[in-house]
């Protein structure tokens, strides 16, 4: 299942035969539109659409010669064509071709990339309901806090990928524009119609103005929601990487059969796919912000933003394609070690139920900072003596006075803070 989506089909669609023949359609459309308005003959819309093709050998060539990429296209295609090819890119301008075919390429790989998250919202909503009542301790600024489950951590990643989807639907909507304007945008070569009619056969939205180009805010917007859906890819990795650490090992990435962690230590079994991950995100995020500087062209365009895109569009696409590709694999493979979790939780004695006994003494009608006190007493004392938090408690005499025995059990049973997990976890409907 994972392969189908993985690195080939995103590499196609910013393939060079990918490009030129997105160009082609768009040239195609505009003829058939200037034939339906009476401008040119429809045989000539009609031959065009036949025998318009192109050799990439024949564009390079030309290319080296004119040093313009589209002026090489439309004469590569031209020489295919005959006679009737002076109809094409009639009243054009090369970023009407571009700027609508790029538009295509990237609404075509946000839905590779959607059905990506997609998976990765499956396999994580699997790992949600295996472990959704498997306790294990929570942490804040990295100290043990209070025990949450195993479950909730995982819906946290299944959320944050869900908003992923959230955000690259509203980019790939984004960024299903077209514009057939002219030069600066005016139309004055190009009727509004022939736009129009090339943005309805190609399912785009025409651009309500343009100048040159289509502005450039509505590509960074798509590059910032993939460096966001990266950055979450790398929390996600991130946490992994932390939980794997041998003190802790409460999760690890799959390890292979034959698989070797280090040249020098035959023990070792290191997080390296989630620290490619975490280092990878990190191209995503620097590629989002050369999108934001494409966004200040001078007037109606300059061309400083062309070179940039060739780079940041396909590599922060494929890229994050890929790091999909690998968060799936190791969700799926993702190691679980409940008996660690709950050493780890056990680890402090019974500390993490401190707050459950605040509210308790404070429920007897103790003042919030006669008990703050008194707990956090007996915590530090426990904490730097390797004590018994429940036993130092159970002993206090101050506390004894307020709370029973059984009260006090209570407070340090786990299910005090597990009550709710259903009431959560039913937020992600199967």
């Amino acid at each position: 299942m994972i392969d189908r989506y993985a690195r080939a089909p995103m590499k196609a669609v910013w393939s060079t035969e990918n490009k030129y023949q997105k160009w082609l359609d768009v040239e195609i459309l505009v003829c058939e539109a200037w034939a339906k308005l009476g401008v040119i003959p429809a045989q000539a819309a009609e031959k065009i659409r036949r025998t318009a093709s192109f050799s990439l050998e024949r564009i390079d060539e030309i290319e080296r010669v004119v040093r313009h990429d589209v002026l090489a296209f439309t004469t590569a295609v031209g020489e295919q064509v005959g006679e009737e090819s002076r109809y094409i890119h009639l009243g054009l301008t090369s970023s009407d071709v571009l700027d609508t075919a790029l538009s295509l390429q990237l609404v075509e790989s946000a839905d590779l990339i959607l059905q990506g998250l997609e998976e990765l919202q499956a396999v994580i909503a699997e790992k949600m309901n295996e472990y959704r009542k498997t306790p294990m301790i929570g942490r804040s600024h990295g100290v043990h806090a209070e025990p949450t489950t195993a479950g909730l951590k995982f819906a946290t990643w299944l959320a944050a990928v869900q908003r992923c989807q959230r955000r690259m639907e509203d980019a790939r909507e984004t960024v299903r524009v077209g514009k057939i304007s002219g030069a600066v945008g005016t139309y004055a070569n190009v009727e509004p119609r022939v736009e129009a009619y090339v943005c309805e056969k190609l399912n785009l939205k025409p651009m309500n103005i343009s100048t040159q180009i289509i502005p450039r805010d509505i590509h960074a917007d798509f590059v910032m929601a993939l460096a966001v859906c990266a950055s979450v890819l790398d929390l996600i990795a991130t946490e992994i990487r932390s939980l794997q650490r041998t003190e802790i090992r409460e999760m690890e990435e799959p390890f292979a059969s034959g698989q070797k962690g280090s040249s020098a230590m035959p023990h070792k079994r290191n997080p390296v796919t989630c620290e490619q991950i975490s280092g990878l995100s990190r191209l995503i995020r620097s590629n989002a912000q050369a999108a934001l500087e494409n966004i200040p062209l001078w007037h109606e365009r300059d061309i400083s933003h062309s070179s940039v895109e060739r780079i940041i569009l396909p590599d922060s696409t494929i890229l994050l394609d890929y790091l999909l590709y690998q968060t799936h694999r190791v969700i799926r493979g993702l190691r679980v070690y409940p008996e660690n979790m709950k050493r780890n939780l056990d680890m402090t004695q019974g500390l993490v139920y401190s707050q459950r006994l605040l509210l308790a003494l404070i429920a007897k009608d103790m003042s919030r900072e006669d008990a703050y006190r008194i707990v956090q007493t007996e915590a530090m004392e426990a904490w730097e003596k390797g004590d018994s938090f429940y036993q130092r408690i159970r002993n206090n005499p101050e506390i004894a006075r307020h709370l029973s025995a059984e009260e006090i059990e209570d407070c340090f049973d786990i299910n005090y803070h597990l009550q709710h997990v259903d009431t959560i976890l039913a937020r992600f409907p199967q």
